[in-house]
């Protein structure tokens, strides 16, 4: 056993989906992407009560875990070298089926507090990710424009509208034609927890944009949808279908590999678009609103602002001309 005392999945009753906390938890998760990292968490977690690493985190006896284990489940985690953020995430997730178990009354309100009292590794880290050059940017449009395909025109307005709205990749994969406004040159989009909130378009997204739905159409369905490679739209419920969070990704990824560009993520545009808001002097709460942040804490955390000046001022000291004495 990797945790004390925690009996097996194998030797405990047989859990109805239905009464799993397990299921019940990644059910209550608004997206498709939440539900897939808390379900990777959740597996992991039970790799560890388990000692099985292909394990699941289905039909686990989640409700037996007690203070003892889940203080050993994170001191299990720090040992095998996971970064504190990367066990947080686990701790959340082990805090909330633990909840759940205690809602479908399988532990009393007393274990499930003592069980869930497990305060967060304290951490500080540089920011993560990369800012995205405006060259780079420009990079992969060209091989969008350079591609004829209906995939080419898709692309370059799925960037522009990554590049000049900052949003997440699961909310660009989510936009239907009914989300746009092109007079007011807005989107409306749908962000974590079912948070709606409009974003802006720049002029020459908006053309992009334009230039896409020419080839597109006006048919009720997502904004941006798979093409087949015989190069029609991929449609269902007779508009064009949605894509993944995924899917966004690999195109931004191919799409950079054909400009020559280094590798870049869909929350690296975020970070930057954020970054470039934050360095033109817009406001922090103006910030936060147009990327969907809860807290204005988080949104303060992509100001690159204070590394420029700290880098500002050690570029005023000269080191001396080497010189003989």
């Amino acid at each position: 056993m990797s945790v004390p005392a925690v009996p097996a999945a194998s030797a405990a009753p047989a859990v109805e989906a239905v009464r799993d906390p397990y299921h019940v938890y990644l059910a209550s998760l608004a997206s498709a992407e939440s539900r897939r990292a808390m379900r990777g968490c959740l597996d992991r977690l039970a790799a560890l009560i388990s000692g099985d690493e292909n394990a699941s985190g289905a039909g686990q006896p989640w409700h037996l875990l007690r203070y003892e284990h889940t203080v050993r489940l994170r001191t299990l985690m720090t040992e095998r070298g996971w970064s504190p953020a990367y066990v947080n995430k686990h701790l959340v997730a082990l805090r909330r089926v633990l909840r759940e178990a205690w809602r479908l009354g399988r532990m009393t309100a007393e274990e499930y507090q003592r069980a869930s009292d497990l305060p967060a590794l304290e951490h500080t880290r540089l920011p993560a990710g990369q800012h995205v050059p405006a060259e780079v940017v420009g990079a992969a449009l060209a091989a969008c424009e350079a591609d004829d395909s209906p995939a080419g025109l898709r692309d370059a307005a799925l960037l522009a509208v990554l590049y000049s709205t900052g949003c997440r990749r699961a909310e660009i994969a989510g936009l239907a034609l009914a989300d746009y406004d092109p007079a007011a040159r807005s989107l409306r989009v749908r962000g974590k927890r079912d948070k709606e909130r409009l974003v802006y378009l720049t002029a020459q997204a908006v053309g992009r944009l334009e230039r896409w739905l020419a080839l597109r159409g006006r048919a009720d369905g997502a904004l941006f949808c798979p093409i087949a490679r015989s190069g029609s739209l991929r449609l269902r419920d007779g508009g064009p279908a949605a894509m993944t969070g995924q899917a966004v990704a690999d195109i931004l990824a191919r799409r950079l590999a054909q400009a020559g560009a280094a590798p870049r993520t869909p929350h690296d545009f975020r970070r930057t678009f954020i970054g470039e808001l934050l360095d033109a002097g817009v406001d922090l709460a103006t910030a936060q609103a147009l990327v969907g942040h809860a807290s204005p804490a988080t949104t303060a955390r992509y100001d690159r602002r204070p590394e420029r000046r700290r880098r500002e001022a050690v570029d005023r000291i000269a080191l001396p001309a080497a010189r003989p004495l």
